[in-house]
């Protein structure tokens, strides 16, 4: 792994005059497409009503975040840093000043803090122990140390996100104070480090959606109209890693353009599509040549503002009509994103079975319907500059009819489900079944940042135009070829390119190298535990690399996952389990590794999805014979306890007792002492959500892999 060079050669960096003025492109020097006021005049209630909004919002990230500046993913859970929530954070930190919530200086700290930790943090290829490589970030990071949480992906849309926010602390921190000096010296170079074109997949024009040391590139995509447009500009406007402009080309010739309820327009599902790159450009007025194409073929004006305006309406016209008959559904409450959610259960409603479930990417188009009932503050409050009199009034009247959704502390909770009143229905940990409906506990750091921000756009701008004067995003946007409006009088200096050391690149196995590989799902990737390191797979890892220093452990679990995700190529799996068998994480993607091992820990997805106990044991046959066919050793850990309807704890207790059976001496148990009296998990070993197990619980199943004998017969062999 790799650190790249300290504060004071930042500096001197900072102190460099720039290189060039960023020009104009050739062509039209105004619009067709005049800057749409935000005419909208707030009542007193509605003002008094967004100061609240605004300053508790802000409160969240000001008064939860650590100290290290790495804002959370949700609270009060609090797994794991979001690098998007810090992206919105640190303009929340600009606004607080502004509104005087804040000093300066004190905004200024608290942004200094958070860059530095964030430049300061490892990058490299490893699997563990690094918070990214080639200047991208891993979704979500440890607390205290910034490196990577679990098995999560190098994310580009969310390192995208993050360097918003980090390019409006370098636009906002202009002073000459050290510490303002400092927040554009590491601005700089956070932006700068980021190698935008190397997150491709083979042959690829888009960029792919991330990637994983243990399995290379995600084969999703960034394809369509969503908030990628923020992931390409940020690309196009790098001076040392810059993305050729036909990635914005072949961007937005994936683009459907289609009717929804009304409104014509490119569609994307969940609202947040249409709000996370308008939190940094004001898209007034500007137009990139697909928009001007589309106003000729209109014969009127057309932006990607008014294209999100019209998501909005489409998407309050489908709560007004509420063909899925959920409760409260109105002219006045609606609203559907990505959001938290009650249950994962099916349940009976007026007669009808309807699905629920927990964090899920919720929303309406014309493409496709995702709707649970779930209704998420953030929907409306990130589209306020679209459609202020409706979605300002949208939030009143659910500050109003949910007493527990809107709070006193840090604003609005994630979510309210007014259709789930079932009391005796399972629901997500920190949330509860109010007289009103479902209502979560959590506050999600990436739904409250647009909330806090595009109220504070709205209201003055402030973000949009301190970004106006980013010299990387003007530069981003010319070379996507936008034109037009306030982007013809900007007028910004491009800074000097930083000549950062060579990247790291991944070391090549050696010859004498002894692989272990894990494939399994949550438990192995690590969900559960209080950190990384008190994983069973990581102090597995530990304990052999402590063995032979030869010894080396591929990670390639994956949430979610059952045997017909682990299955050969070729298996074919019920239509309820998607993306089975995944070549990146199966055992093909194992042997294709030529390791001297293999565990493999399924403790009960497949039970919890319906898979019999003859269809399990044959998964697990065909993955062993696979293996042993390539002269591969492989190690089964038992079926894990867990609160399942009685019918499918027995099979989960028929499956253990086959593999202990068939496999002998390479079966693992870790079903003994953490069983109840009924089958399910017992409560000691709860880490929080009733499925997965907590630390002491880690440590058991560790000394168990221990014990089975894998590094003697790797090494007998070697």
């Amino acid at each position: 792994m790799r650190r790249l060079f300290p504060l004071l050669a930042l500096l001197a960096v900072a102190a460099c005059a720039p290189s060039a003025p960023v020009a104009t492109p050739p062509g039209p020097s105004a619009s067709s497409v005049e800057a749409a006021p935000l005419a909208y005049e707030l009542s007193p209630e509605e003002e008094a009503f967004l100061d609240t909004l605004q300053h508790r919002t802000f409160r969240w990230f000001w008064e939860t975040t650590p100290e290290n500046g790495l804002v959370h993913d949700r609270y009060p859970s609090r797994d794991f840093s979001s690098v998007a929530a810090i992206g919105f954070g640190l303009p929340a930190y600009g606004i607080g000043a502004e509104r005087g919530y804040v000093t300066r200086a004190e905004a200024a700290e608290r942004t200094l803090t958070t860059l530095r930790t964030l430049y300061e943090a490892p990058q490299g290829p490893e699997q563990v122990g690094t918070a990214g490589h080639r200047g991208y970030f891993y979704h979500f990071l440890e607390y205290d140390d910034a490196t990577r949480f679990r098995n999560v992906e190098l994310s580009t849309i969310d390192t995208a996100l993050l360097m918003g926010g980090v390019l409006f602390s370098r636009e906002y921190f202009d002073g000459d104070t050290e510490a303002e000096r400092a927040i554009r010296a590491y601005s700089d170079s956070l932006y700068q480090r980021v190698e935008w074109p190397w997150v491709r997949n083979e042959g690829a024009t888009v960029l792919s959606m991330g990637w994983h040391p243990e399995s290379e590139y995600i084969p999703a995509e960034w394809k369509g109209y969503n908030e990628g447009m923020i992931l390409y500009l940020l690309g196009l406007g790098s001076p040392t890693h810059p993305l050729d402009p036909d990635t914005w080309t072949a961007w937005t010739d994936t683009y459907e353009w289609e009717e929804f309820y009304g409104y014509e327009h490119v569609n994307f599902t969940p609202l947040f599509g249409h709000q996370y790159s308008h939190l940094f450009v004001d898209f007034r007025s500007i137009q990139d040549q697909w928009m001007r194409d589309k106003s000729a073929e209109l014969g009127e004006p057309y932006d990607y503002f008014e294209n999100s305006r019209r998501g909005t309406l489409s998407q309050r016209a489908y709560a007004i009509d509420n063909p899925g008959g959920w409760a409260d559904y109105s002219a006045e409450i609606w609203g559907l994103t990505a959001s938290d959610g009650p249950s994962d259960q099916a349940v009976e409603v007026d007669g009808e079975t309807r699905q629920f479930h927990t964090y899920w990417a919720r929303g309406a188009s014309a493409d496709h319907i995702n709707d649970d009932g779930t209704l998420a503050p953030t929907a409306t409050g990130g589209s306020i500059p679209f459609a202020p009199d409706i979605t300002i009034a949208a939030l009143m009247a659910m500050a109003e009819r949910y007493p527990d959704l809107w709070t006193e502390d840090y604003g609005f909770r994630d979510a309210v489900n007014p259709t789930f009143v079932f009391e005796d229905v399972p629901i997500k940990r920190n949330s509860e079944v109010t007289p009103y409906g479902w209502v979560d506990h959590d506050y999600l750091g990436i739904d409250q940042g647009p909330i806090l921000i595009m109220a504070e756009n709205f209201r003055s701008g402030l973000v949009w135009e301190t970004l106006k004067e980013s010299p990387y995003l003007v530069h981003g946007l010319r070379r996507a070829g936008f034109q037009g409006g306030w982007l013809s009088g900007a007028e910004v200096e491009m800074p000097a390119p930083i000549d950062f050391p060579e990247t790291a690149e991944a070391s090549q196995p050696n010859e004498d190298r002894l692989l272990v590989v894990v494939l399994g799902s949550s438990t192995a990737e690590g969900t559960g535990p209080s950190h990384r390191d008190s994983t069973w797979v990581n102090r597995f890892r530990e304990y052999l690399e402590g063995v032979d220093v030869r010894f080396d452990v591929l990670n390639l679990a994956r949430g979610g996952y059952s045997t017909f995700h682990l299955a050969p190529a070729g298996t074919a799996a019920p239509d309820h389990i998607r993306g089975a068998p995944d070549p990146q994480r199966n055992i093909d993607a194992a042997l294709a590794r030529d390791p001297d091992a293999i565990v493999i820990n399924l403790p009960s997805n497949d039970a919890a999805s319906g898979v019999d106990t003859e269809t399990q044991l044959a998964n697990f046959a065909a993955m062993v014979a696979r293996a042993e066919a390539a002269g591969v050793p492989v190690w089964i850990t038992t079926t894990q306890p867990r609160g399942l309807d009685p019918e499918w704890i027995a099979v989960q207790e028929e499956v253990r007792d086959a593999l202990l059976a068939t496999y002998g001496d390479r079966a693992i148990d870790f079903w003994s002492g953490f069983a109840d009296a009924d089958g399910a998990q017992a409560q000691r070993w709860d880490s929080g959500d009733d499925v997965h197990y907590n630390d002491p619980a880690h440590r058991i199943f560790f000394e168990r892999v221990r014990d089975a004998g894998v590094a003697a017969t790797v090494l007998a062999a070697n």
